[in-house]
């Protein structure tokens, strides 16, 4: 029994004491390897403008827009437009059937020479003492009684002939010849789209930043790489209590006409040029909850004295952002060599090597599915 227990204790010893010396010579082995050396692209700081821009968004607007109606009951019995013709101010549009009011206006006017005749021969005669003032009185009411009857009949034909109240384009008509026509009826939409406008709201801290005949883009689902060019127009004096923005109105020029009323756009207010900035694409940041960070590529030496670059993490604070740029504010200054791509395998002091790559280009076209 003692035989075999020594026999088992030298043959476990023996296991146990290889391993022991194989684990060490791999350590051995690793702590004689040279430092790992990642690669990566960096990108060298250089001082460049930054275009900063306040956005927006809102409904584009005509200068006057309105939807015409009519005010009285009545049948149509004359359409003088065409549905998207251009129209002038005071062109009539829709006339209604005014019969019976042109022939009562006619009976009135019939009557009002006689009248007339009738008031200034009372004035005569009272003149002369012939008539009592009671007399010239009721001449005077009767003549003035019909002279507003006159022009409220005049006034109700006007009323049933419908108008452009301005100069614009008209749409598409919702009346036809011979209908029977409610008070209220949507008749036509006519606008002026020979200007635009459009309404957005900006925070009111960025009130200081902007003022009427400042410059802006506005962009459109319609024609998505055409910028229309505006000018702010009018500020809201107030803010709104509630949400704490302002209002902000803009005038758009519509030569070509390819605006139309209704369309949502993206507006970008134009703020003043910055020079001797730092921008970085931003794939060359790591935005975390902690704050931004990028690493730094400085000149170093391996543990063999060959040149290398070791990689230095550096806090960044990161303003505006636009497309695939973003606007440092501080942290790096010009010179510096920023890591663009491969910095997830990266930490404080380690070695990288720089490469060329072009995974992330943007190309100049959208690649086709």
């Amino acid at each position: 029994m003692a035989i075999m227990l020594v026999i088992a204790l030298l043959i476990f010893g023996s296991v146990i004491g290889y391993n022991i010396i194989n684990i060490k010579g791999k350590m051995d082995e690793m702590a004689n390897q040279p430092a790992p050396t990642f690669p990566v692209t960096a990108l060298q700081v250089k001082a460049s403008e930054w275009h900063p821009i306040i956005d927006a968004i809102g409904f584009i607007e005509p200068n006057q827009g309105v939807t015409l109606s009519n005010q009285s009951d009545g049948k149509v019995v004359g359409i003088r437009f065409e549905s998207g013709q251009q129209v002038k101010a005071g062109q009539k549009l829709i006339e209604l059937d005014t019969a019976v009011e042109k022939a009562n206006l006619k009976a009135a006017q019939g009557r009002m020479p006689a009248t007339k005749a009738n008031l200034e021969r009372m004035r005569s005669l009272y003149a002369k003492g012939s008539v009592a003032k009671g007399n010239l009185d009721d001449a005077e009411a009767e003549y003035l009684a019909l002279a507003g009857q006159i022009e409220s009949l005049q006034a109700t034909i006007d009323r049933l002939t419908i108008s452009a109240p301005f100069a614009g384009q008209v749409g598409i008509r919702n009346v036809y010849l011979g209908e029977y026509l409610k008070s209220g009826t949507d008749i036509v939409r006519l606008e002026d789209t020979s200007l635009m406008k459009i309404r957005f709201t900006i925070p009111q801290t960025d009130i200081s930043k902007v003022s009427v005949g400042q410059s802006l883009n506005i962009f459109v689902d319609a024609y998505p790489n055409q910028p229309f060019k505006g000018q702010i127009s009018a500020i809201e004096p107030a803010v709104n209590a509630q949400s704490g923005v302002v209002e902000v109105q803009a005038a758009i020029p519509n030569t070509h006409n390819l605006l139309r009323s209704g369309m949502f756009a993206k507006v970008q207010v134009l703020l003043p040029v910055l020079t001797d900035q730092v921008v970085l694409p931003q794939n060359a940041i790591n935005f975390t909850l902690y704050g931004e960070t990028v690493f730094v590529l400085e000149d170093g030496k391996t543990a063999q004295g060959e040149p290398v670059k070791i990689a230095k993490q550096v806090v960044v604070k990161v303003g505006e952002r636009a497309g695939n740029d973003a606007h440092v504010i501080s942290g790096l200054k010009p010179g510096d060599l920023v890591v663009t791509s491969g910095q997830i395998r990266l930490s404080n002091g380690s070695q990288a090597k720089l490469v060329e790559d072009k995974t992330l280009d943007v190309p100049a076209t959208t690649p086709m599915l």
